[in-house]
């Protein structure tokens, strides 16, 4: 025998999640996190009727989808900014053979002041 209000509302916690998934919203996504873990084991443990659950558990590999390409995307651009301070340190001339040569710049530009 399944509880037909948790399973809407872990319906409606799915939707949720996934709203703040296309948004970026990540702080959401980990307040709802909990709520819905709760709902889904309790419901994993009375729940029977499998068309009942069938929607929620396509639902909920949707999100997860999503939130792969989120991290995948997450990774990519800390990939990038890494790649750019890497390139704003250092400077590569080449010398008169064609030979590649790093030129490292210095560590910090730092102001003083002086009174």
């Amino acid at each position: 025998m399944t509880n037909d209000t948790d399973l809407i509302r872990l319906e409606e916690l799915i939707a949720a999640e996934r709203q703040a998934l296309l948004e970026g919203d990540f702080d959401r996504i980990a307040d709802l996190m909990e709520e819905k873990q709760d709902l889904a084991f309790g419901l994993a443990k009375t729940t029977n009727d499998e068309t009942k659950v069938a929607p929620l558990r396509d639902g909920l590999r949707r999100n997860q989808e999503l939130f792969d390409h989120a991290l995948a995307g997450l990774r990519n651009v800390a990939n990038r900014l890494n790649h750019l301070n890497h390139l704003r340190k250092t400077l590569d001339t080449y010398d008169e053979k064609g030979r590649r040569t790093p030129l490292s710049t210095p560590a910090e530009n730092k102001l003083e002041r002086r009174a």
